[in-house]
């Protein structure tokens, strides 16, 4: 019977045999259920949308956006809101991952720390948490209590909340205000939702956190405009936009980036206005660094 188990834990009547299996008829398997994946999250598209725009409200209102999970859901969303200063260049409180156990839980597993509901309404009034912000739960079998936990007292502090889960009817979708459902049935190894749940969890966190930048202005077309050019591959990447946003050759691009102490944003701003390093970034700051804005207040746009 599996009436009263989640999806998520179900055994995968097409994998039953996974373990007498060749390899490559293993493999084979497995990126069968991938595909499933897609399907899932294309599904659940209106609820992602939906969420987004709220989230990109508060973050337009000076709020900020955290992600709240545990394990392997836990390290996805701290992973996404890692790479969103060195890809959009916003400050490092602007997307915050919260998981349960702490810095220790990003490498090695603490699974009982995900059984404290009370622990996950702590973390968020520990981060200052308030009616200004967003929280995305992300739960796999949506009934993880420190998850849940989390996304309770953020909704209860006015906060807006949405959840990522795998499983309808949760706890978690009901405790948050725009619940994100992407069934993928149940795993090739039953129970390991590290495999098609985390997939489609990085697919719709790939959304959030892009879409939502977009939405704020970090993107131009479809250019990393605001990228931090930190590295030697970035910063290709950085005169790349400029050979094409400016019609500069490689010389004038290199030239352009230097001028700007290696900044791209101010490259760009400087470049578009003839204005002074000093003015661009004086523009940039004003605007929260969003390219087309400081334009507009130069009068470029």
């Amino acid at each position: 019977m599996t009436e009263n188990i989640p999806v998520t834990e179900q055994e995968n009547p097409r994998t039953t045999r996974l373990s007498e299996l060749p390899t490559l008829e293993i493999v084979r398997l497995m990126n069968e259920e991938d595909a499933r994946v897609a399907e899932a999250v294309r599904r659940a598209l209106p609820e992602v949308a939906h969420a987004i725009d709220r989230i990109v409200e508060r973050l337009q209102a000076g709020g900020r956006l955290f992600y709240v999970g545990t394990g392997t859901s836990g390290r996805l969303g701290v992973l996404d809101a890692a790479e969103c200063p060195p890809t959009f260049g916003v400050p490092p409180d602007l997307v915050q991952g919260i998981i349960a156990g702490g810095y220790e839980a990003l490498y090695r597993a603490v699974e009982a720390s995900e059984d404290d509901k009370a622990a996950g309404a702590r973390d968020i009034q520990d981060r200052g948490v308030s009616e200004r912000d967003a929280v995305v739960g992300i739960a796999a079998s949506g009934r993880t209590p420190y998850t849940v936990g989390a996304v309770e007292h953020a909704r209860a502090i006015g906060a807006f909340t949405a959840a990522v889960t795998c499983v309808p009817d949760s706890p978690i979708t009901s405790a948050a205000e725009v619940p994100i459902v992407a069934v993928v049935g149940p795993e090739v190894v039953a129970g390991s939702t590290r495999l098609k749940a985390g997939t489609a969890q990085k697919m719709i966190l790939n959304m959030i956190s892009t879409v939502a930048m977009i939405r704020l202005g970090y993107v131009k077309g479809n250019r990393m405009t605001n990228l931090q050019p930190r590295n030697t591959k970035l910063r290709a990447r950085a005169e790349r936009i400029l050979r094409a946003e400016l019609g500069f050759d490689e010389a004038q691009a290199r030239a352009a980036l230097e001028r700007a102490g290696g900044d791209l944003r101010t490259a760009l701003v400087m470049c578009k206005t003839g204005r002074t390093r000093e003015e661009a970034e004086q523009a940039l700051q004003t605007v929260q660094w969003r390219i087309r804005e400081a334009l507009r207040l130069l009068g470029a746009v």
